[in-house]
């Protein structure tokens, strides 16, 4: 599958204009921080809980710093502040800084400065090596109980109570699924800051919190004991709290998130200058930890139709790519996003799938993909529904997906049972099973509609990304070009999060993370 439909050196050229596509947006990333990131750098240096009023610890102190006018100076900064001033415990650091007139401390002598700053330092080393113990533990297990062969299934739990999650993730472990996803509460992402503690209530979904992370990796660990079998879990690391989402994640073990550079940007309306900035300190901690992203670019083709808008899924996961990569991500880690949508009323729409896959494919050999199932055009005919499910399972082994998540046949209709689940778990396994090494047996024509449809679709993709490279990702967006929604630079939430750094801006986590400490 490698040689075909386009050229080594024009996937080269396409990876060449996402760079220069990407290169402004860093130097604006390199300049700023987010509150996000600042909340992220306390919870590392193990400030939790919440306050009398309920809001947690780390959102009243960065809230604090920032109304001061300090933050640009960064949160460990003032976290290295309050240790100075007797504080005892991270609690203790947030109750100290939250009384003090902060905009009236006085500047430290430099030797004092430079002792402070080193103290902190140390503090982080020990917090990151912390991390990288816990994320031992997790390829500890990974190595005793291997995990089953490509496609990983991968299935959702959505009760909104993590103790019902817990139960119907075990069933769904025990029926054959290699990889959990627990969908978060409707609109979490809109919210800026990370709710404490473990929620037995949630619409849509459950809450992300660290403890629901971590009463769901324990639960998944007991069971891929008792299967032989290791079993991964994945969450949602997007919206206004994507970073503060991935350090959680890391810490309590989860083995992939979804994390796309766009996703908030386009369809939770998130200002994406804020979200540009999360994406990447949320992406080094992803990075550091091993864990696989997931990228959400079949999302555009659920608001935008599948067969027109193929070209914006490549032009996107080129520079979702790039992203990743300036972030530290190894191909390994990146789970790029497609999926099965054309409508099925559409004539020959098995060859267009394969075609857009195999492209997907051919473009990034080395990643192991997530590939999502028909929804868009999903009927409340169940046998239809379940056939049109299979077809996209045969399109998953023929093109070597890493990661399937499963359709569900009756999802038009009713958040799916366990019989669903397992229902859908029976028939991939099966068809996994039954049509493994089909690419190696069948050859595609290079002048056939396959391939023919793969080299337009990759043209119109270098189109976009040319424009993109003339005009600035910010205009790309503006025009709707991805999933035909339209956002500005300055419009959506979070805005007022976002912080220009001082010079002499600390973060001894991100100088980590980069290679620099």
């Amino acid at each position: 599958m490698s040689g075909l439909f386009v050229s080594d050196e024009q996937v080269a050229r396409a990876r060449s204009l996402a760079q220069s596509i990407t290169d402004p947006l860093f130097d604006h990333i390199g300049r700023h921080t987010t509150v996000s990131v600042e909340r992220t750098v306390l919870r590392w240096f193990g400030v939790d809980g919440v306050g009398s009023m309920g809001a947690p610890l780390v959102n009243l102190m960065v809230d604090r710093l920032k109304a001061a006018g300090v933050l640009g100076k960064g949160a460990a900064y003032w976290y290295g502040r309050a240790l100075r001033m007797g504080a005892t415990s991270p609690l203790d650091a947030v109750e100290r800084l939250t009384a003090a007139p902060l905009e009236q401390l006085k500047a430290l002598p430099p030797d004092e400065e430079a002792k402070l700053r080193d103290d902190v330092r140390a503090e982080a080393k020990a917090a990151a090596a912390e991390l990288k113990q816990r994320v031992e533990r997790r390829n500890d297990l990974r190595s005793e109980f291997p995990m089953a062969e490509a496609p990983h299934k991968y299935v959702i739990v959505a009760t909104g109570n993590i103790f019902d999650d817990v139960d119907q993730a075990r069933a769904a472990a025990q029926a054959g699924a290699d990889v959990i996803a627990v969908i978060r509460s409707t609109a979490q992402s809109l919210l800026d800051y990370v709710p404490h503690g473990a929620t037995t209530e949630g619409y849509g979904g459950t809450y992300a919190t660290q403890e629901n992370f971590k009463i769901m990796r324990e639960a998944l660990d007991d069971e891929s004991k008792q299967l032989r079998r290791y079993v991964q879990l994945t969450n949602y690391s997007s919206g206004l709290c994507m970073s503060e989402i991935a350090f959680c994640a890391a810490w309590e073990r989860l083995d992939m998130l979804l994390n796309d550079a766009m996703y908030g940007i386009l369809f939770r309306d998130i200002n994406m200058r804020r979200t540009f900035i999360d994406q990447y300190f949320s992406r080094r901690i992803c990075a550091y930890a091993g864990l696989i992203i997931n990228t959400g670019e079949d999302n555009y083709i659920t608001t935008a139709d599948a067969y027109d808008a193929a070209h914006t899924v490549i032009a996107s996961q080129f520079i979702n790519e790039c992203f990743a990569k300036r972030a530290g991500l190894k191909d390994w880690q990146l789970g790029i996003g497609h999926s099965y949508e054309i409508d099925p009323h559409r004539p020959e729409t098995l060859l267009l799938e394969l075609s857009q896959a195999m492209l997907v494919r051919r473009c990034f050999p080395d990643a192991p993909l997530k590939y999502m199932p028909p929804t868009k055009h999903k009927e409340t005919d169940i046998f239809f529904s379940h056939a049109y499910d299979k077809l996209a399972d045969l399109v998953a082994i023929w093109t070597r997906q890493g990661i399937q998540l499963l359709g569900m046949m009756t999802e038009a209709m009713h958040t799916p049972l366990l019989s669903d689940r397992y229902v859908a778990l029976k028939s991939a396994a099966y068809i996994h099973r039954a049509a493994r090494g089909i690419d190696e047996e069948f050859t595609v024509r290079e002048d056939g509609k396959i391939a023919n449809r793969a080299r337009f679709v990759f043209g119109k993709a270098m189109e976009l990304l040319e424009e993109c490279q003339r005009d600035g990702m910010v205009a790309a967006i503006g025009r709707g070009h991805f999933g035909d929604v339209k956002r500005t630079e300055t419009g959506g939430k979070g805005l007022d999060g976002v912080l220009e750094k001082s010079p002499d801006y600390f973060n001894p986590f991100l100088d980590i993370l980069e290679g620099r400490a």
